[in-house]
């Protein structure tokens, strides 16, 4: 790699740690070609992307980013696992690790905040943005709901009292 190319990937990664919700390190030595191709289409379905890149590369790309906590975590071989929504990546991530004992996670960063190991965990299993954005909308639908079935629930009692005094004046 000349000099250029690897300016190109510090830009390429700074620009990653910017703008991911969350990013995940983890160590993948002994994974199969297949394997990586299979957690790559995994994070690719959830919105994320996975970077291979040297650790020197990406410790000078981490330089006055808010992630720059994670830079311990970069030794070894290590993937970088990514995605805007906060949790698609943790959740693909942690999955694949269950699958795969060879694929372990070391940490990672959410923004500013660094995570070990277990905070990826708890990443993981917060909502997606997507089932986030439904149970607001039910949280904000419920009540018009329920103001719908209260409005219409004196009319009906009253037209219910109406029929009883009719069947009772022909009776």
């Amino acid at each position: 790699m000349d000099r250029a190319q690897k300016e190109s990937v510090v830009e390429e990664l700074g620009q990653i740690f910017e703008s991911s919700g969350v990013v995940v390190v983890a160590h993948y030595a002994g994974l199969t070609v297949a394997e990586m191709q299979d957690l790559r289409g995994r994070m690719r379905a959830a919105g994320g992307s996975v970077r291979v890149a040297k650790n020197k590369l990406a410790k000078i790309a981490l330089e006055g980013k808010p992630c720059a906590s994670m830079a311990n975590l970069l030794t070894g071989m290590t993937v970088l696992a990514y995605s805007e929504d906060p949790v698609a990546a943790a959740k693909v991530a942690v999955g694949f690790a269950k699958d795969n004992k060879k694929f372990e996670i070391l940490g990672g960063a959410m923004g500013s905040t660094a995570l070990n190991p277990d905070g990826v965990k708890a990443v993981s299993e917060l909502p997606s943005r997507e089932e986030l954005i439904a149970s607001v909308v039910a949280c904000i639908g419920a009540p018009a709901s329920n103001i719908a079935g209260a409005i219409g629930a004196p009319a009906s009692n009253i037209a219910g009292i109406l029929s009883t005094l009719e069947e009772r004046e022909a009776a």
